[in-house]
């Protein structure tokens, strides 16, 4: 039987399990401060969420289907979450001109002022990160990078607006390059979520 991470005596034998784990404390501090901002405005952690990507992603992904594929959830889930966030006041609809079934969410003004507040929601956490080396930094991104990416591939994470999955990256000899800036990348620069980013076909 396959080995668990959560299992001490199999864990300290094993650096992956041992990063398993450290990365499950830490999707629990996300969750923790996620939970005590939607608690303050009376919102559940999605609807938190789905404010926050709104406030700051294009008109063309603030669709239910595209907050459904963002956020691993059906299209229902997401709507009923909507619906809530509609008889707030906390967003509106624009119905798209050539499809008048198809609708983008904006903000209002009492939307944008609880999404500003609330994307500060982790800002704990970048505090600790910040007092990392430069290398510490680009060596910790880039694992998580690739992590993100071949979590990507198999099928658990769905939409990634990051460099390597962009039509628009090209890598040769460990030389990353973005071919719509016209220009190298450092392995610092390489980007997680790009609004430039287009996918792959």
């Amino acid at each position: 039987m396959k080995h668990s991470s959560f299992n001490l005596n199999e864990q300290n034998l094993k650096t992956e399990s041992r990063i398993v784990v450290a990365l499950e404390r830490i999707s629990e501090a996300f969750r923790v401060l996620l939970w005590n901002e939607s608690k303050e405005n009376s919102l559940s952690p999605i609807q938190i969420q789905i404010l926050i990507f709104i406030h700051f992603h294009s008109l063309e992904k603030c669709k239910v289907g595209y907050l459904a594929d963002e956020f691993n959830m059906t299209k229902a889930t997401i709507s009923d979450s909507i619906r809530v966030l509609l008889a707030k006041e906390l967003v509106t609809k624009k119905t798209d001109p050539i499809d008048t079934r198809s609708f983008s969410l904006l903000l209002t003004d009492k939307g944008k002022k609880i999404a500003k507040k609330a994307s500060f929601f982790a800002s704990s956490i970048e505090q600790p990160i910040e007092k990392l080396t430069e290398e510490q930094k680009t060596i910790m991104l880039n694992g998580l990078l690739k992590l993100i990416y071949d979590l990507n591939k198999s099928g658990i994470i769905t939409i990634q607006r990051m460099c390597f999955t962009c039509s628009f990256y090209n890598a040769e000899n460990g030389i990353h390059y973005c071919d719509l800036l016209k220009t190298k990348l450092a392995e610092s620069e390489i980007r997680v979520d790009c609004p430039e980013y287009e996918m792959i076909t």
